[in-house]
């Protein structure tokens, strides 16, 4: 308890926000991605957490007695959404050495995490599975101001059948009696674990639709869940208000959760044409991490990643990359989310570049980690904006990422809710 405390408070000194006064935000550029609306010779006037008014330094005015910070010649956007990470945990321990990470280290290890995602630009995160409801503990305190981080959004324990991927990546023996929190069978089993989830705070349900890389003995392409437990995951959640991510890779889990209907698709790696018609109509948002395969080709089998699971990254990139390619081409509703996890926390802008390669337009890169992935949240009003009356979510940037993407992996100035966490 006495460790935990320590090292929050530490990482907490180490990011301090400035104090919450009025603030007035010069900058020679800014972009709203939402709108695509660029602004010359910016000011944004921030007050009580919230964006009071954005126009040219000649339009807004600074307020009386307002911080006034001058960020030159930089670019002003709003936060960054990741809507998938796994912020508990070390993202060097693959395989068996994950085993040796006790529940507590993953915890403290979350707040080192949730300090790097906030400093690299990334304002609100989505956090999709795990081991109990340290996700759910980490919001709480970064809301509470305890520790610094981003605004997130926790899941708590992944729900999904008996050895599946959301089970405890099958890496114990029998004797070993492990099972997932979120283990269940039949659609009752399921309702129970999303009632529960709930109960203990979480503000999105996870579960898996198919096998995954990273579990011992599931085939990605494999459907797990039936279409039953999935709708009932489904109804229990949206009665409650709450949304349901659904892990899935394979091309019939994919389409038995967007029947069964989840609010967004993770991986979506193995998509056909009927698959993109169905989201596309439906609604459902394909969270696609398409950069993450090449942190773990190279660093995987030195982290102790299982060789099954180097040979299912290489072979689920391949098909997920052309998937990628295909659903921006049918303009399907594409929304940022990297597998932070997978590899390590602060590089999640990254992927930005792969999502170009693979058939975005820079602007089309940028809404999806802004705009689209605020709609995906259900917050569309609030975050992923940079307008009056949007959370004060406010990053900047040296170059132009609508000319060059990579500009967003060097982040140099970071506010959260009207408080400024960085400014290089």
């Amino acid at each position: 308890m006495r460790l935990a405390a320590s090292a929050a408070l530490s990482f907490a000194l180490a990011a301090t926000p400035l104090a919450a006064e009025p603030v007035y935000l010069t900058a020679s550029r800014l972009l709203d991605p939402a709108t695509g609306r660029a602004v010359v010779d910016a000011a944004v006037v921030v007050d009580g957490g919230k964006v009071v008014a954005v126009g040219t330094m000649a339009m807004v005015p600074s307020p009386a007695g307002a911080k006034v910070i001058d960020l030159g010649d930089r670019l002003l956007l709003p936060g960054l959404i990741d809507l998938h990470t796994h912020l508990v945990g070390d993202a060097t321990l693959g395989g068996y050495n994950a085993l040796a990470q006790s529940r507590e280290s993953g915890a403290i290890y979350a707040v080192a995490n949730a300090r790097a995602t906030l400093l690299a630009g990334f304002t609100t995160v989505r956090d999709v599975g795990n081991d109990g409801f340290a996700d759910v503990a980490l919001r709480d305190a970064v809301n509470a101001g305890v520790v610094p981080g981003p605004r997130i959004f926790a899941s708590g324990p992944s729900i999904g059948i008996v050895g599946g991927h959301c089970s405890d990546n099958n890496l114990m023996p029998n004797d070993a009696e492990a099972v997932g929190e979120g283990v269940a069978t039949g659609p009752w089993g399921m309702r129970e674990k999303v009632r529960r989830n709930i109960k203990f705070g979480a503000d999105v349900i996870k579960t898996c639709s198919t096998g995954g890389v990273f579990s011992k003995g599931t085939t990605p392409g494999a459907s797990q869940n039936s279409i039953e437990e999935i709708a009932a995951i489904v109804a229990e959640a949206h009665q409650r208000g709450i949304k349901v991510a659904s892990h899935a890779h394979g091309t019939e889990g994919i389409k038995n959760a967007i029947r069964a209907g989840v609010d967004t698709i993770e991986h979506a790696s193995i998509l056909d044409d009927e698959a993109i018609r169905m989201a596309k109509g439906r609604g459902v948002y394909l969270v696609m991490d398409i950069y993450n395969s090449e942190y773990t080709q190279a660093e995987g089998r030195k982290n102790g990643e299982l060789e099954e699971f180097l040979r299912k990254d290489a072979e689920i990139a391949e098909v997920q990359r052309k998937s990628f390619r295909a659903a921006v081409k049918a303009g399907a509703r594409l929304a940022f989310g990297t597998d932070s996890g997978v590899y390590p926390h602060g590089d999640n802008a990254r992927q930005f570049a792969w999502m170009v390669k693979y058939g975005m337009t820079p602007l089309q890169a940028v809404r999806s980690a802004t705009s689209v992935a605020a709609e995906a949240l259900g917050r569309p009003a609030e975050l992923g904006c940079l307008r009056a009356g949007c959370a004060a979510d406010i990053i900047a940037v040296g170059g132009d990422p609508l000319t060059d993407v990579t500009a967003l992996e060097a982040v140099s100035f970071v506010m959260k809710a009207g408080e400024i966490y960085k400014n290089d």
